[in-house]
């Protein structure tokens, strides 16, 4: 049996009849709440952590002469470390549990971000990093099943979505901590305390470990594993009944990432250097950046159940094309810009919300923690070489076309990909063997 066939050999699709975006929540028992809010804030957590050292990155520029080239090496090299641990920890999340895992992972992450703060050269820093991608990689792999599964099927495009959005707020807490901390302390020191924050999310797993439990189709699945011996392989999702799933999933994770990647990585350094604003005075412009990702996020998961996950992706794709043409290409005001902030993160951001619940609905219970792993974080280690390109394009060209470049082209990637896989809007999952 499949995750998504029924005993009758078809489909199952649950009807989806109150499509009010909070409907998910006030339907949820205690279980299911708690699994939402220990989710949100991992992702929010994990956000944080992520987007602090692209805010720090003008000063480590500046601090250690690095070149723009090298320190987008950095960024990449996150990314690549985390489509490892992606991988590994989806395969994990199906062989130990999806609650353990995502302990694991977070615990991770929290270390190497507080180890960020101490290292002595830039060196240091990029081995760091890519440790801490590792756990970056494996927390999202681990979450994003165990809220695919803990939440029915009419209502995990919303929930799945809706903890998505925390993400915007970990970038928001990272934005106000730079506020602060660089308004007070002297960027030598600022930076390595912006990284000891980091190190918070560990706090996190005190709250998984009492009271998160693991979903009962997981349990099963693994149960029947354990009975039958048959577990399954690391590289089973690249069998004859799965690979084409993997490879379009692959590809449009991919897309989604690296448009992602290639503007928010680097708007904070284009606010700063082209548009001439200082540390402290851009914050208001990436103020409504996030303002407009985490509308984004909450109206992404209420579209996910409305028009479904591949309309959502195509709709939110074009547009981000549209809006990061007109943010880069224009000679706008600040004002303008400022403004133009807004749907940027709406559009660059928003579509995150479906992209969980998707790769959930597209693969068995056995392999979802593998194939969900896997599909998400190969696209975050290819949109991984985003910031490294577009720094190093920089050299040859404004900042801003290079964003535009590499961000069009990985949008566009994503439109053809999401076109090219079915709807799975309500699919019902079932524990197999």
């Amino acid at each position: 049996m499949s995750s998504t066939v029924g005993p009758s050999g078809a489909i199952e699709v649950a009807p989806i009849e109150d499509t009010s975006l909070l409907a998910f929540y006030r339907d949820m028992n205690l279980p299911e709440r708690r699994t939402f809010w220990a989710c949100a804030a991992g992702w929010a957590l994990d956000g944080m952590d992520f987007m602090i050292y692209p805010l720090v990155i003008g000063t480590i520029i500046v601090l250690w002469k690095v070149d723009p080239g090298s320190a987008g090496l950095a960024g990449t090299v996150t990314l690549l470390a985390s489509a490892v641990g992606g991988w590994l920890g989806g395969y994990l999340a199906d062989r130990i549990g999806r609650v353990k895992t995502l302990q694991l992972t977070i615990l991770w992450f929290s270390v190497f971000s507080l180890v960020c703060a101490f290292v002595q050269n830039f060196d240091q820093l990029l081995i760091a990093r890519a440790l801490l991608g590792l756990g970056f990689g494996g927390e999202w792999a681990a979450g994003a099943v165990l809220m695919g599964e803990a939440i029915r099927p009419q209502y995990r495009g919303r929930a799945v979505g809706s903890v998505q959005s925390g993400w915007a707020v970990g970038w928001g807490l990272a934005v106000l901590s730079q506020a602060i901390l660089f308004s007070y302390l002297p960027p030598d020191i600022a930076w390595r305390w912006m990284f000891a924050i980091g190190a918070l999310p560990a706090l996190l797993v005190f709250f998984l470990r009492r009271y998160v439990e693991e979903p009962a189709i997981a349990a099963a699945t693994r149960a029947k594993q354990v009975a039958s011996g048959d577990r399954p392989s690391l590289w089973e999702i690249f069998s004859s009944s799965t690979l084409k799933t993997t490879i379009l999933a692959s590809l449009m994770a991919t897309g989604c990432q690296g448009g992602y990647y290639a503007i928010t990585f680097w708007v904070p350094r284009f606010l700063t250097t082209e548009r001439k604003l200082s540390i402290v005075s851009s914050t208001g412009y990436l103020a409504a950046l996030i303002i407009g990702s985490f509308i984004g996020y909450l109206v992404g998961a209420w579209l996910a159940d409305r028009i479904g996950r591949r309309n959502l992706f195509l709709i939110f794709s074009i547009g981000a094309i549209a809006v990061i043409l007109l943010y880069t290409q224009l000679p706008l005001t600040n004002e303008v810009l400022w403004l133009l902030g807004f749907p940027l993160g709406f559009f660059a951001s928003g579509y995150f919300s479906g992209v969980g619940a998707f790769l959930t609905e597209l693969y068995p219970t056995r392999l979802r923690g593998s194939g969900q792993g896997f599909c998400y974080n190969f696209g975050r280690g290819i949109g991984a070489l985003f910031p490294f390109l577009v720094g190093a394009l920089s050299t040859y060209t404004s900042l801003g076309n290079a964003i535009a470049i590499f961000a069009v082209a990985a949008y566009a990637v994503f439109f053809l990909a999401a076109f090219a896989l079915p709807e799975t809007r309500g699919r019902v999952l079932h524990a197999d063997a």
